[in-house]
């Protein structure tokens, strides 16, 4: 029988919750379920929509008491709607679509279903995301982070579901297109004969930064034939930390060996032209998708060993894996990986097929249960 989903979350625009929402909805639609979605809207709704689901625009993630009066419509909404499965993939639609969902009869509720994306703060405001009959952490690390912070949530009722790749999209051993490529040698001849050290990720104060231009002053000080990579944009309240970041690299003498490429959306071919990609955030990531990506391409990780970025190397690289904030190890491991590639193990586990799966088995089973 056709399930009914309605998926919430505060926008449409780019980023990892998403993504996992368009990845679900569009999958639902695939096997002829009913897929609705309740957001804010973005640059991702035209493709939602195209892929079959129904998109509905309301407010549900603006930050402001009165965005909780949404449950009185959101609870007319379900029941209209005949929705058999509820997903809150974000803290203020989550405490909405919680408080429409509570207010209903026993008997018509739809099963209630968060996903946690990442290590919330520990507060109350956070806590509703552990309120779902089931809870989805999208690696061990927030599976474990829930079960150290919320001892009353019930283990039981948490199941991991790794973010994954689609292999049609990063097969292993891309090979950019060549006008790609020709477009690239014109954009960047400094880059030319040059072994890439990529750092991805938006430029932001806990992604490692600063380890990364330290790193590639000293590779270059030893005499190897590098360039750094940053791939990654800042945001407006991150502008001031952009140029602090430009400055130290011009101050460090590096300006003509490390390249800020800005936001990009062809990350998949940067990362395929990369020697070495590097995952150096300070704070644990929840699952760290760059990390898998530039792995399921075929090119070297070294990471700090935490957060979900540690996960998916010990399952497919583990010999990329060193010290939180350690830059000398970093150096070192570089120089190895250059001399002698590390083996990476073909990606069976964190795959979109097995979180689209395990995704929709999970909704078939929280519906039989009510």
């Amino acid at each position: 029988m056709p399930l009914t989903v309605l998926q919430t979350l505060p926008a449409l625009e780019v980023g990892g919750v998403e993504r996992g929402t368009v990845e679900i909805a569009r999958e639902l639609a695939r096997r002829g379920h009913r897929s609705l979605v309740i957001s804010g809207g973005g640059a991702l709704t035209a493709g939602l929509v195209d892929a079959g689901t129904r998109h509905y625009a309301w407010p549900i993630g603006k930050k402001s008491p009165f965005t909780l009066l949404l449950a009185r419509k959101l609870r007319r909404f379900l029941i209209e709607e005949k929705v058999d499965v509820l997903h809150a993939r974000s803290r203020l639609p989550a405490w909405v679509s919680y408080l429409a969902w509570k207010n209903m009869p026993l008997g018509s509720r739809p099963a209630f279903i968060t996903t946690i994306h990442g290590p919330y703060s520990v507060n109350p405001y956070s806590e509703i995301m552990t309120r779902g009959e089931q809870i989805i952490a999208i690696s061990g690390f927030i599976r474990a982070y829930v079960v150290d912070n919320y001892p009353e949530v019930d283990p039981g009722k948490i199941t991991v579901i790794p973010r994954g790749v689609d292999h049609r999209h990063f097969p292993n051993g891309f090979t950019p297109a060549e006008y790609w490529l020709a477009q690239w040698r014109t954009c960047y001849p400094q880059l030319r004969d040059k072994t890439l050290i990529t750092l991805p990720g938006r430029i932001t104060r806990w992604k490692g930064h600063e380890d990364f231009i330290r790193i590639i002053s000293v590779l270059k000080q030893e005499g190897l034939n590098i360039h750094g990579l940053i791939a990654g944009g800042a945001r407006q309240n991150r502008r001031r930390f952009h140029r602090e970041l430009k400055q130290t690299v011009s101050t460090s003498g590096l300006d003509s060996d490390i390249t800020f490429l800005g936001h990009r959306d062809d990350l998949r071919e940067v990362l395929s032209v990369s020697d070495v990609v590097l995952s150096l955030a300070k704070t644990p990531e929840a699952f760290g998708r760059t990390v898998l990506e530039a792995l399921s391409l075929g090119r070297p990780v070294i990471a700090y060993g935490h957060g979900g970025a540690a996960e998916v190397l010990n399952e497919l690289q583990p010999a990329g894996l060193i010290t939180p904030g350690g830059v000398a190890e970093a150096i070192d491991k570089i120089k190895d990986f250059l001399n002698g590639p590390p083996k990476i193990a073909p990606n069976r586990l964190f795959t979109l097929e097995n979180m689209l799966n395990k995704t929709l088995t999970l909704y078939e089973q929280a519906r039989s249960r009510n």
